[in-house]
């Protein structure tokens, strides 16, 4: 059995942090579903904190958002999280190979 170290580029680190950070999903169900161990996504954020934005908060809307703009935020986040698992993808069908 080859047990060979996964290496990710910088790139995906970052998405999968601002992923994590901006999803109203718990971190640890980010990272499963990255293939990654929850720890190793908390190490990333700590390492990459000042590229990372961190202006967006949880998603929400507060109560004195539209219907629209919530809409908006949700669409947002699952384009964002349809983008980090297309990456995700790549790098691991790479790794096969």
């Amino acid at each position: 059995m080859d047990q060979r170290r996964r290496r990710y580029d910088r790139e995906f680190k970052i998405e999968a942090v601002n992923l994590a950070t901006n999803s109203s999903r718990p971190f640890g169900e980010i990272a499963n579903n990255l293939g990654l161990s929850p720890n190793m996504l908390w190490r990333w954020k700590r390492e990459l904190a000042p590229e990372v934005d961190s202006d967006n908060g949880n998603g929400r809307i507060g109560s004195n958002g539209t219907e629209l703009e919530k809409l908006n935020g949700e669409l947002r986040l699952v384009k964002e999280e349809r983008d980090a698992l297309r990456k995700a993808l790549i790098i691991l069908s790479r790794m096969g190979d």
